[in-house]
């Protein structure tokens, strides 16, 4: 596929290859963008948000759901394209256009609700005379720097809050997975969305990053991936807003009054959705030591049932990771933590880009399978002695993204939300869990902002204060 500059599809002499994660297969290629690109773009976006500031809030939304029916009638064709070059089996395909398509109908919502209010200014001593109010305005362009794990619903979670708000956006898709977003683009041209409006580059990230994330005229960077990348964009990127959607190490708190075996399915389910490439997934897991055993025994069938291979086999539960490099490096840290006195209690087994779905019981808090992000197909399993043992836990990670407790006690449940250090908290769930309305975002180096079209409208918007004097 060809990327999307300054109104038109456009080919570059050097490309990149989009590989099938499951097989190597070459999918297809895109263009590999370089700086000179980022300029185009952004002098593309410059006149496109201009275009977009003038468009009243009903076209907008009209736009909007033009863009979902058209994704609805596409549906088949952008799961396959996930699947394909993301490596997630067909089902998580296909649920995550129906979840991209809501992203985009909620969206479209809210570009009918932009709306200021009026400032009671009389409320001060010595104001007579003056009346005073709000009104929200785009800031402008919008950079949008998307990861690969899921490559259409969180591009669709920064595009339609952004151009709801009547901005911009110059659309960076990861290298791994572009092809989704080239898509939606292409979607987005055909609902009636002015030529300018969208830029879509595709390239490597180390090389045209900073060209994209440093342009002062870029008001707003919204970007999902890596604690390390997250840190360079805010270094680089000087005084505009951002959004930083980084890194975890979600823990799942499981008391001694829990339901093991539906605590056990949830912890497989949670920990091995798209091999564990997931943000919230659940990587590490607290169990009372009274059910410690127990629950350790119910992990094992469900998760030896979940059977990793070809993702577009409808069979399959699992599928392989993005990279072969990222399918050794969990190998590698599950081996370190064995070497450490952990031990795996069900899978471990690892070829090529597929990686068993793994449990690793008995870790140790100082082990890196607990400290880092894993995002991979495993789960850790300690033990605690108590709640206030338990809530430390949870809290002894650097990351504060998702956090989920299994219990039918009140008072756990409240001490669980008021004291755990995380975004979004779960109660009777596991941290994997998001609806596409809700505010999501997490704390510590999980970074800052919300992602949710109505939490995102106004990251994506300024604030004016307006004053009559009479």
């Amino acid at each position: 596929m060809k990327m999307y500059i300054s109104g038109q599809w456009v080919d570059r002499d050097k490309t990149m290859l989009v590989l099938n994660p499951f097989d190597q297969s070459i999918i297809d290629t895109v263009p590999k963008g370089s700086a000179s690109d980022v300029e185009l773009a952004i002098n593309s976006a410059a006149r496109g948000a201009g275009v977009m500031a003038k468009i009243p809030a009903y076209e907008r939304y009209s736009i909007l759901r033009r863009t979902a029916d058209l994704m609805a009638e596409r549906a088949e064709d952008l799961a396959k394209t996930i699947t394909s070059e993301e490596g997630k089996v067909i089902a998580e395909g296909r649920a995550e256009v129906q979840r991209a398509i809501q992203t985009i109908t909620l969206s479209s919502e809210e570009a009918k609700r932009l709306h200021g209010e009026t400032v009671p200014l009389d409320g001060a001593p010595g104001i007579t005379s003056q009346f005073g109010f709000t009104i929200r305005v785009p800031v402008g362009i919008v950079a949008a720097i998307s990861p690969f794990n899921f490559p259409l619903n969180l591009v669709c979670h920064k595009v339609g809050p952004a151009l709801a708000a009547g901005n911009a956006v110059v659309l960076k898709p990861a290298g791994d997975t572009p092809l989704s977003a080239l898509k939606l683009t292409e979607i987005l041209l055909d609902a009636g969305l002015p030529p300018e409006a969208i830029q879509c580059i595709t390239g490597s990230g180390a090389e045209i990053g900073d060209a994209i994330t440093g342009d002062k005229r870029v008001r707003k960077i919204t970007f999902t991936g890596s604690m390390e990348v997250g840190d360079q964009i805010c270094r680089n990127a000087g005084i505009k807003k951002v959004t930083m959607e980084l890194g975890s190490n979600s823990p799942l708190l499981v008391m001694s009054d829990a339901d093991i075996e539906k605590v056990a399915a949830a912890t497989v389910a949670s920990g091995f959705a798209n091999a564990g490439q997931v943000c919230i997934s659940t990587q590490r897991v607290f169990a009372d030591q009274n059910i410690y055993s127990d629950f350790l025994d119910a992990l094992v069938a469900p998760t030896d049932a979940f059977v990793a291979g070809n993702p577009m086999d409808d069979a399959t539960k699992m599928g392989p990771m993005i990279r072969e490099s990222d399918s050794e490096r969990v190998g590698s840290w599950i081996a370190e933590a064995v070497g450490q006195g952990a031990r795996i209690i069900a899978g471990g087994d690892r070829e090529g880009t597929l990686h068993a779905p793994t449990v690793v019981a008995d870790v140790k808090p100082d082990m890196r399978v607990s400290r880092e992000e894993l995002f991979g197909p495993a789960v850790v399993v300690s033990s605690f002695d108590n709640i206030d043992e338990a809530i430390y836990m949870a809290n002894d990670s650097r990351f504060g993204l998702a956090a989920g407790i299994f219990t039918q006690n009140v008072d756990w449940a409240m001490r669980f939300a008021r004291e755990v250090e995380s975004g979004n908290l779960h109660i009777n769930s596991s941290p994997q869990w998001r609806a596409d309305i809700m505010p999501y975002g997490g704390l510590k180096d999980s970074g800052m902002g919300k992602e949710g079209p109505g939490y995102a409208v106004e990251e994506m918007t300024e604030l004016k204060m307006v004053v009559f004097h009479m």
